[in-house]
């Protein structure tokens, strides 16, 4: 099983900006937990997570997006960050059979830094760092 980047979608009300995504990767969700929810698997693809307190209400660093908290988290299954310039981050996963599973990512930000394409090239580092036979 290969991982897959569907079709982004992109919105806009007003100056806030939302960007959802579904990835499917090659990995079952306890495995690709890690890569969402831990500063050593954040930074594999992503960005360093100078600070990461891994429960609601926690407190977050995400290093050039800035800091805020954990604003909701079902281990294994949800995390979502939301910090100050960078907006709120939500990961999604769900089963997707046997091995793999689907990551609903939502976006919700405002400002003009952050795009479709720049997410596409993180989520395919993503797909890439968890493929069978690396890490």
């Amino acid at each position: 099983m290969s991982g897959s980047i569907a079709q982004g979608t992109s919105q806009t009300h007003g100056n806030t900006h939302i960007l959802h995504f579904v990835v499917r990767l090659p990995r079952r969700m306890e495995e690709v937990w890690a890569a969402l929810a831990t500063p050593e698997g954040l930074a594999s693809w992503f960005t360093a997570a100078d600070v990461l307190e891994p429960r609601l209400g926690g407190a977050v660093t995400l290093r050039d997006l800035g800091e805020g908290q954990v604003t909701a988290w079902d281990v294994d299954r949800v995390a979502e960050y939301t910090v100050g310039a960078g907006g709120r981050l939500r990961f999604h996963l769900e089963r997707d059979g046997e091995d793999g599973s689907v990551l609903r990512f939502t976006h919700e930000f405002q400002g003009e830094e952050e795009s479709e394409q720049r997410w596409r090239g993180r989520f395919q580092r993503l797909i890439e760092a968890l493929e069978p036979g690396r890490g």
